[in-house]
């Protein structure tokens, strides 16, 4: 869930900035911001634990590394498509998808023991799905529904 404190501080100061500059609590504006830093963030971690993260993908799966990279430039081009209103419930929409899709890799992941920093077989388990990685799936599915279609 510490991943998660990174959208709601920058939901919360881009709420704040909003107040501040633009006198008004633009919560569309906050929402899709801290969407776009999250998953940003998330898809610059591709590059940085690439290893592990290849570890995480089924082993049906060939070229992993290839969808490690794409994933990570896919996740950076959705944070940037969030910002851009024409494109914006699309993108959302496609980010949705690709939160139940890449789910199949948390639960592979957390099966094998996948420590993603570590990129080794030391990790939580199925205990960090359950406590951890089913409530951020749906808070961040909820979260993109919610700021990037319902809100748009």
């Amino acid at each position: 869930m510490k991943l998660l404190t990174i959208l709601f501080v920058t939901f919360i100061l881009a709420l704040i900035g909003t107040k501040l500059f633009e006198g008004n609590w633009n919560f569309l504006f906050a929402g899709n911001l801290g969407m776009t830093v999250f998953i940003v963030f998330t898809g610059l971690a591709h590059f940085k634990f690439q290893k592990g993260m290849t570890m995480m993908i089924p082993d049906f799966i060939p070229a992993k590394m290839f969808w490690v990279y794409v994933t990570g430039i896919m996740e950076i081009v959705a944070g940037i498509g969030l910002m851009i209103p024409p494109i914006r419930e699309l993108t959302a929409f496609l980010l949705i998808m690709f939160y139940v899709l890449v789910f199949i890799a948390n639960i592979n992941s957390s099966k094998k023991r996948v420590n993603l920093f570590k990129a080794d077989y030391s990790g939580p388990g199925m205990s960090y799905l359950y406590k951890e990685r089913i409530p951020m799936q749906f808070i961040l599915i909820a979260w993109t529904w919610y700021f990037g279609i319902y809100l748009n």
